[in-house]
């Protein structure tokens, strides 16, 4: 299993002019070698760029993806990282999903791909991450 973060469906549904072309490289290539996922704090920021349910439900399914629930020890591991980034100065308050999604990959062992690696290295350090400085 490999947890895709949204930034990289964004860029393929957006067709992103510097990023989609990587985005959608490494959804062919990593579909080859595990099942791709998302979770529900994923689905939910897809959501922004659909007007119905059905049609993101359509998409998600149309890129093969399977939906993951986040366990509980993954939604405690995420509070307490956002906690730390807060203590440290963190300043932003719109980045919750960020640790809901590191830690649900910390806590499930599974690869995230990813373009945004920052909070990730920073705070959930043994993920593997499949990122364009990575690949």
């Amino acid at each position: 299993m490999l947890l895709v973060d949204t930034n990289v469906l964004v860029d393929v549904l957006e067709n992103d002019p510097e990023w989609a072309d990587w985005s959608i490289g490494q959804l062919r290539a990593q579909s080859q070698i595990h099942q791709l996922a998302i979770n529900s704090i994923i689905y939910s920021e897809l959501s922004l760029t659909f007007s119905t349910v059905e049609a993101l439900d359509r998409t998600v399914d149309d890129l093969g993806l399977r939906m993951m629930e986040i366990p509980k020890p993954a939604l405690f591991l995420a509070g307490k990282a956002f906690g730390r980034y807060r203590r440290q100065g963190g300043q932003k308050q719109n980045v919750l999903s960020d640790f809901f999604i590191g830690a649900h990959a910390a806590v499930s062992r599974f690869p995230l791909l990813t373009r945004d690696t920052r909070r990730y290295t920073t705070y959930f350090s043994d993920v593997q991450l499949v990122a364009p400085d990575r690949a």
